[in-house]
């Protein structure tokens, strides 16, 4: 039988059963088939086949065609779109910043420093495919999940892009206001939206981006998460007033330093449904423009949690200086996951001891890495103590499921202590091998292998084969922080 050009054959079916047959197929092969014939191909696009867009996006002219392919095809129908932006190759020197160095940023009073001429096509590149999405969605009134996120941030670790930067790849401001108009336009439009999330993009949201939802979809929106730390000054994108419109909400992520006690009031308001998830973003930049002083108090926490008795939080933390940190914990967060990212503070090991104690009941994940550059000099928790805290922790927090550690040392017996402690129930242990380090006299037996002894003997206490984490550029969680707790926020966010 022909597959196609005769009167009898596949490419005779009606549309509905080219359909129906390729509701049953991964996408990947939906492509494939649809080569058959062109009825396939036009068949290829229907809407029922494409209720979800998911895409991630290198930052790079090459990827506009099939952006715009694709969102010319899906964008007026999709009802779940998730976009994620990430630049390959990030450029370094020639007045570019790796992460961390920010190089990018000038002090008080100071010029910033050039971008190279690849940064600049990044920021280039990276606003015409925002443009590309928000314009091909903006009347689609079925969309009811809306995730953007940006790695541009990649840019601003240690602050914000200067405008100056922005004005010479965008004079007057031109395409920053139409992608804040677009986004504004999408909202406006929006009939059946339940779930918005906006990560780390560069000034898309504004102050007054959420007065475009009507009051109905504001009521009734389930998810909402605002992390853009592009915001100038002591700004906030949504305040406790516009707050209280969402009363049907059941997971939030925001920058810590904009949930504030009073935010904390009205979510506990007995209008408002229980909330489940709140994802909370700690910056040392937030902390430096905006203040502490008017985060919740722990009878803030305490209300809160009466009203919503399932709620558990998951907090990240950037470059986050221990004395803040023992200011933020308070004793009434239901913690239920922590990470920790520095490329110059450290956490302390007394903070470490503060989350052993306070979250033994609800900590199931706590992630710890220092990005830093001297490798012979690793940050020890267990120095000058009786007690390594990161083995307390093992101990206090029975719930513990995910511990994962680079750039602190972790001694080969405090992890071997921590294997047997949390057994089986710790279903992911990952340590770099860098940060392992062995006792003197461990290395003086000559009988037996310290290392094939350590391996072993964790293995043993988990119950499943065992190694240090010999390839760091294989992680996630180590080399792309950010991406990780957007990804893992989203996901904590839908286990409700």
């Amino acid at each position: 039988m022909s597959v196609c050009g005769e009167a009898v054959g596949a490419g005779s079916l009606p549309s509905e059963l080219v359909v129906h047959i390729f509701s049953f197929l991964a996408a990947p092969d939906r492509l494939r088939a649809s080569a058959a014939c062109s009825h396939w191909r036009e068949c290829l696009f229907y809407p029922a086949l494409w209720p979800r867009l998911r895409l991630s996006l290198r930052v790079s002219p090459a990827e506009r065609p099939r952006l715009e392919f694709l969102m010319r095809k899906c964008g007026w129908f999709v009802r779940e779109l998730r976009v994620q932006f990430a630049a390959d190759n990030y450029p370094t020197g020639g007045g570019g910043a790796a992460a961390g160095e920010g190089a990018a940023v000038a002090g008080d009073g100071e010029a910033p420093p050039p971008l190279s001429p690849r940064w600049l096509d990044l920021l280039r590149t990276y606003l015409e495919l925002v443009l590309c999405v928000l314009s091909s969605v903006r009347n689609n009134r079925n969309l009811q999940k809306l995730s953007l996120f940006g790695d541009i941030s990649i840019l601003q670790q240690h602050g914000t892009i200067s405008n100056t930067y922005l004005g010479k790849v965008d004079p007057d401001g031109k395409k920053i206001k139409q992608i804040q108009q677009l986004f504004e336009e999408i909202l406006g439009n929006s009939r059946q939206l339940k779930w918005l999330s906006c990560g780390l993009m560069l000034q898309i949201v504004t102050p007054t981006s959420l007065s475009s939802l009507s009051n109905p979809i504001a009521n009734t929106m389930e998810h909402l998460s605002l992390l853009d730390n592009h915001i100038p000054g002591n700004t906030t994108l949504i305040t406790a007033v516009e707050l209280e419109r969402f009363v049907n909400l059941r997971s939030l992520a925001l920058d810590f330093c904009d949930f504030t006690a009073e935010m904390a009031r009205v979510l506990a308001d007995s209008n408002h449904v229980p909330l489940h998830r709140l994802s909370l973003l700690v910056h040392s930049v937030s902390i430096m423009h905006k203040s502490l002083d008017n985060m919740p108090k722990d009878e803030n926490w305490q209300a809160l949690t009466r009203n919503s008795t399932n709620l558990r939080v998951y907090i990240m933390a950037f470059d986050v200086k221990s004395d803040d940190m023992l200011r933020i914990l308070k004793p009434s967060i239901p913690l239920e996951r922590i990470h920790f990212d520095s490329y110059v503070t450290c956490v302390s090991g007394a903070v470490v001891d503060l989350i052993s104690r306070q979250y033994d009941k609800f900590l199931t994940h706590f992630i710890l890495m220092n990005d830093v550059i001297d490798m012979s000099a690793f940050p020890d928790l267990s120095d000058n103590r009786n007690e390594d805290p990161l083995v307390l922790l093992a101990w206090r927090c029975t719930r513990l499921s995910l511990l994962a550690v680079h750039g602190y040392t972790v001694w080969a017996h405090n992890l071997i202590a921590i294997a047997r402690l949390r057994g089986s129930d710790l279903k992911v242990l990952e340590v770099t091998e860098e940060s392992i380090e062995f006792d003197q006299g461990e290395l003086a037996d000559q009988d037996v292998d310290p290392v094939h002894n350590f391996i072993e003997q964790v293995s043993l206490g988990l119950g499943r084969p065992w190694h240090a984490v010999m390839d760091i550029e294989l992680l996630s969680v180590f080399t792309e922080p950010t991406r990780h707790f957007y990804k893992e926020m989203q996901s904590f966010s839908e286990g409700i």
